[in-house]
């Protein structure tokens, strides 16, 4: 080759150069953009994956293996129902004893599949756990139970007028309802979670908590009578440190055949609730009711709420005093008196209070 085609070769080549370069370092870019761009799909699709919420699921009782992949699959939990009957029949059903259990379970799509069939294996159901506050009535309470998404507010209190004296022969006899009888606590649901099975553990708790507490004490009160009276008290208090007295108030008026005088009985009576700005009236405390302290001597027929331990303690061991009346101060705390008059004088000083702030705080708005 003659020196001027190599001159004119090696020219051309150097002319190229810069495009191959050119072109090798946009392939690159190129390639980078897409691993980049997949990477980052797949980060979101990892991300939208991992938020998904985990799905409840019921399984009824007598529910088949192959029903259970089915409902599975419906909801979006397992792709194949198919592959679920395959995998467990290798699994389990020729491995291990026991079978798949009832029950309501919480589970991911992003669980795999062995991981979802030993949670239902294994029976581990989701624990719902409620809480029943002291003082609540049965009303408070099925509405609270609905609320969670449990049953209607009906059908507890239909259980809790149905009273299982075989399983519970404490039970004082002839009760129209479990009024006072339904433990407050907070309690690990069972499953499935019905209106009888929480009445069941409710009272369950009564019988372990509150009543070796009545059995080894030497109380002149029937076990009835107590827990009226304490559910009375829980009522009333609101600072734990008054119980006493105010259970004092209650078994000093009950000795001298005094009328008990208790406002929450006529709101249990009435399905009312007193506040500062709307009072008990006159007409409300003279509406006859067997409820109606203020008009029947001694204690209503049933409690009229759910004592706690406190309460029920205070009932037993009242404070030793002369106090016959208390009212309430409107920040949870009583005045309590010896005394008609002490008492009167009382009321009256907690109402010009009352006017004089609600008189400051309107003078302040205007």
């Amino acid at each position: 080759m003659s020196n001027s085609r190599r001159i004119s070769k090696l020219f051309f080549y150097l002319l190229l150069l810069p495009a191959v370069i050119g072109v090798a370092a946009w392939q690159g870019w190129s390639w980078w953009s897409w691993a980049t761009a997949t990477v980052v799909s797949l980060d979101e699709a990892t991300t939208q994956l991992s938020d998904e919420a985990s799905v409840q699921i019921e399984i009824p009782p007598g529910t088949s293996a192959q029903q259970i992949g089915e409902d599975l699959e419906a909801a979006g939990l397992i792709r194949s129902a198919t592959a679920w009957k395959v995998w467990t029949r290798a699994q389990h059903l020729t491995n291990r004893e026991g079978g798949f259990q009832a029950g309501t379970y919480e589970l991911s799509p992003m669980d795999p599949l062995g991981a979802i069939a030993d949670t239902i294996w294994e029976g581990d159901v989701v624990q719902v756990s409620i809480t029943i506050p002291e003082g609540w009535n049965i009303q408070q309470m099925a509405e609270y139970l609905e609320a969670q998404g449990l049953f209607p507010a009906k059908d507890f209190i239909a259980a809790s007028q149905t009273i299982p004296y075989d399983e519970y022969p404490w039970l004082p006899e002839n009760l129209p309802h479990l009024e006072g009888f339904l433990f407050p606590d907070t309690y690990v649901l069972p499953d499935p979670a019905t209106p009888d099975a929480i009445v069941r553990q409710m009272l369950t708790q009564f019988e372990q908590v509150a009543l070796p507490i009545y059995d080894e004490a030497n109380s002149p009160y029937s076990l009835l009578e107590w827990v009226t009276l304490a559910s009375i008290v829980e009522k009333e208090a609101v600072v734990g440190d008054e119980r006493s007295l105010i259970a004092s108030v209650f078994a000093r008026r009950l000795t001298e055949g005094m009328t008990l005088g208790a406002d929450p009985t006529v709101e249990y009576a009435l399905g009312i609730l007193q506040t500062p700005d709307r009072p008990l009236t006159l007409r409300d405390v003279n509406t006859p009711s067997p409820y109606n302290t203020y008009l029947n001597p001694g204690l209503p027929p049933t409690p009229i709420a759910s004592p706690g331990i406190d309460s029920l303690e205070a009932s037993l061991s009242p404070d030793d005093t002369d106090y016959l009346y208390f009212v309430a101060r409107y920040d949870g705390t009583h005045v309590f008196s010896r005394t008609l008059a002490e008492h009167e004088a009382a009321q009256a000083e907690i109402q010009d209070g009352l006017a004089a702030q609600q008189h400051s705080e309107s003078g302040s708005v205007n």
